[in-house]
């Protein structure tokens, strides 16, 4: 239980560690008052604790990519505010100092290990491509949908999803091929720093509102038995994976119950009880919400009514780390929406088991 407890530890401890690391760095460097202002105290601290936070559920889960990926996301993300590697560097190592001093657990050493392991990652060069290129189905209808969308032209990217479906591709290609390599664009070129989060939402919402119009051409009425219910866990506000998802899996002739974001797990336990779910899909977009997963999965688990359903888990950290549904709990993963429904078929084939209550064990 070393990783677990000093993980659960770390959580505890963060916003005050945060406040402290704060206070040393602008000790260390008063230009920063300068350079970005009293807001950037306050921003200070939240990248501190957002560090922090990563490093405890990379602890937690006992997966140190999941904190080194983060490091090298944040290196991109924080250059295009003016944010600079040094700045980064001396932030880390502030980290580390205020954890050699204030933090009182067993397994300190251990938490310092993996923050050295992202401090190395963080000096090395970082490559981001895209997602998007010509040689990929529909790659240049994508990046056509990509620049309407840019240019907050919504009558063209819905002209451009129209001109592909009169063409005869499906709207199952359309999913696969231009909405979801497109969101994981938008997300790329928000790190870079080269669109607003103003624009990212923009983005999302009309791909949103475009899907609802295809709704009309593929819902199926006819009697489904195998339902699934899908849910974001905890506060998570990235739910359009999660959405494109639900409807492939209707598109397979599955009833599903899409509950989307920000719903407590009372009621997600209560949607699977009601509309007698066969599988659960759970999504984790922030690696820092890995410990909510790990407790509404356990919470399926004890529940009497909820103890057969079958868990699956997908989003970024576990696409990071591709053994990680095991150790949260999760019955499987899938990456995408179209691998998704292959792991619950086979999910729904696999007999009951002891449940895995996804203790995390050294």
């Amino acid at each position: 239980m070393t990783h677990q407890e000093a993980g659960e530890h770390l959580l505890k401890r963060a916003d005050a560690l945060a406040d402290k690391i704060t206070e040393k760095q602008y000790v260390l460097q008063p230009d920063l008052i300068q350079r970005f202002g009293e807001n950037g105290r306050m921003r200070t601290k939240q990248d501190s604790l957002y560090s922090l936070n990563y490093l405890a559920e990379s602890v937690l889960v006992k997966s140190p990519s999941l904190f080194t990926h983060y490091i090298s996301w944040l290196k991109v993300l924080l250059a295009g505010y003016n944010v600079s590697t040094e700045d980064l560097a001396i932030n880390l190592n502030l980290i580390k100092q205020t954890l050699e001093e204030e933090f009182d657990n067993p397994s300190k050493a251990l938490v310092i290990e993996y923050l050295n392991k992202g401090i190395f990652r963080m000096e090395q060069a970082e490559t981001l491509s895209g997602y998007i290129n010509d040689s990929m189905p529909y790659g240049i209808a994508a990046k056509s949908y990509l620049c309407a969308l840019l240019d907050s032209d919504r009558k063209e990217a819905a002209r451009i999803i129209e001109a592909q479906l009169e063409g005869g591709a499906t709207i199952r290609d359309m999913y696969r091929f231009i909405f979801q390599p497109v969101q994981y664009e938008i997300g790329r070129l928000w790190q870079r720093n080269y669109i607003s989060v103003g624009q990212e939402h923009f983005c999302t919402a009309a791909t949103q509102a475009i899907i609802s119009r295809l709704y009309s051409r593929w819902m199926i009425h006819n009697v489904q038995e195998k339902k699934l219910v899908a849910a974001c866990v905890g506060s998570e506000q990235h739910e359009i994976g999660l959405r494109l998802l639900t409807d492939v899996f209707e598109m397979e002739g599955w009833d599903t119950y899409y509950l989307g974001a920000n719903v407590p797990n009372g009621s997600i336990i209560e949607a699977i009880e009601r509309h007698q779910g066969d599988v659960i899909a759970l999504s984790v977009t922030m690696t820092y919400h890995l410990h909510l997963a790990k407790e509404l999965i356990q919470l399926v688990r004890l529940h009497p009514t909820t103890a057969h359903v079958k868990i699956m888990v997908g989003g970024y950290p576990f696409n990071i780390d591709r053994e990680l549904w095991r150790t949260i709990g999760a019955d499987g993963y899938a990456p995408g929406a179209e691998e998704a429904v292959e792991v619950a078929e086979h999910l729904l084939t696999q007999p009951s088991s002891v449940p895995n209550m996804g203790m995390i064990r050294d």
